[in-house]
């Protein structure tokens, strides 16, 4: 019979070991001190005071296993800091440190020595497994600071009330077949019971400070604050994109505001999502050389597609039914990005081929000097030219909608091989554009106006 033994507060374990199932009161939780050794709960359940401290503390001890642990009530309950080689199986954590419901918007920027509470909290973590843990119900699931080549597989972080899984400048890692649903919150504001920011930036999946060339894939994010809100530029103006990573067969649907946001981010593939029933499918603002490919962008109340100042997109194959806008691009005087994205003038040289876009308010919108891309934006000092340019709508179906195409004040737009037909008000709306270039099969109703 294999030999277990009973956890004590304070432990510090330096060889395999294997715990005697039962409930144990450790506020100072125990210390994991000798590398590649392997700790297996085997149901035990350790229990905090508080929610302080952390269950379980790595620091600088490569190859552990963790596995089969319950454990609740600390503010972390797994700490990893300079560690490589880890393998975190199977633990179920819960009850860890969480901001009062219903208080505060949440800030995505804190630094690990401030981080909100957490199942799991990886400092400068490398080559580490996450695989099959139960994550949920506190504030967010995973926190992982400056990591790489993270393998996280099959975790639950759902009802979290900040985030399923936060990465800050961690790069190539992969998330796939994991659920964050319904990670979300409420701020309330005055103005009575239900004034407020329903989300407050909690979300699924949020990534900060340049977490690059990650894949995720798979995944589900319904019902979050946001799906999934990558946010490249930091509140002191600081440049810091999320870019290259690759989102495949995730389903962000059902958030109040947007399924999949990536501000200020290029090289962002989204292939193969579901971005339905939100406030927003996508919003891309600042972002370029982006691909949306074969999405589902259904149902979504402003926009399937929005993004602001944005360049070099492709939207290629996607189905938008039922949403305010299919794709709706503007431009707006922004001189305050500028020095750190000269390109960020205005919305251009964007490729929309081989959608569908059916019974949706507008297919596609195009405008200038817009506030949301929808009125008028405030007056600006700006001199430049910020008139979209060089968009191309190619071989898309363009059916039933009130609209099939509006352009307000755009240069060099072509338009050409597209199916228009049944757009109730016009098929193609164009004000006050110059050099439109337009080939198309037009149906029976709408036209040109």
């Amino acid at each position: 019979m294999e030999k277990t033994i009973r956890p004590s507060d304070g432990m510090v374990i330096r060889s395999h070991t294997v715990f005697e199932p039962g409930t144990y009161f450790l506020p100072n939780g125990i210390r994991i001190a000798s590398p590649g050794i392997t700790v297996d709960g085997r149901g035990a359940v350790l229990v905090g005071s508080n929610r302080q401290g952390a269950a379980v503390t790595l620091q600088g001890t490569d190859g552990v296993t963790l596995r089969h642990l319950t454990l609740l009530d600390y503010r972390w309950g797994i700490y990893a800091e300079e560690c490589s080689g880890l393998t975190l199986r199977g633990n179920r954590i819960t009850d860890t440190a969480e901001l009062a419901p219903n208080t505060v918007f949440l800030d995505i920027w804190l630094d690990e020595r401030n981080a909100y509470g957490a199942a799991i909290l990886l400092v400068d973590v490398h080559q580490c497994i996450v695989e099959e843990n139960d994550l949920q119900h506190q504030q967010c699931g995973l926190l992982a600071y400056r990591c790489s080549n993270l393998e996280v597989r099959r975790n639950e972080a759902n009802y979290n009330s900040g985030c399923g899984f936060y990465l800050s400048s961690t790069c190539e890692s992969v998330f796939e077949d994991n659920s964050a649903d319904y990670c979300c919150r409420f701020e309330p504001r005055p103005g009575g019971l239900h004034y407020g920011h329903m989300g407050a930036d909690a979300a699924g999946f949020v990534a900060v400070r340049g977490s690059c060339r990650n894949r995720f894939l798979r995944n589900t994010a319904r019902m979050g604050g946001d799906g999934f809100f990558l946010a490249g530029l930091a509140p002191d103006g600081t440049a810091a994109g999320c870019n290259d990573n690759l989102f495949e067969e995730n389903d962000a649907s059902l958030s109040p505001n947007i399924a999949f946001e990536a501000t200020f981010c290029s090289g962002n593939i989204f292939r193969k999502n579901n971005a339905n029933r939100s406030n927003y499918g996508f919003w891309l603002g600042y972002s370029w050389d982006t691909i949306l490919e074969e999405n589902q962008v259904l149902l979504n109340r402003q926009a399937g597609v929005a993004a602001e100042n944005a360049h070099a997109i492709r939207v290629l194959s996607n189905a938008f039914q039922g949403n305010g806008y299919g794709v709706l691009l503007w431009s707006r005087a922004a001189k305050e990005f500028l020095a750190q994205f000269p390109d960020a003038l205005t919305s251009f040289e964007w490729l929309i081929e081989g959608n569908t876009f059916l019974s949706n308010g507008t297919g596609i919108r195009i405008a200038a000097d817009q506030d949301h891309g929808i009125r008028p934006a405030p007056p600006s000092e700006n001199e430049e030219d910020t008139r979209p340019y060089y968009h191309e709508i190619r071989r898309n179906n363009i059916q039933d909608n009130r609209i099939g195409i509006s352009l307000l004040r755009c240069r060099h737009t072509i338009i050409e091989e597209n199916t228009l037909n049944r757009n109730v008000e016009a098929n193609i709306r164009t004000e006050d554009c110059t050099e439109t270039t337009a080939r198309n099969n037009l149906g029976s109703a709408g036209g040109y106006l």
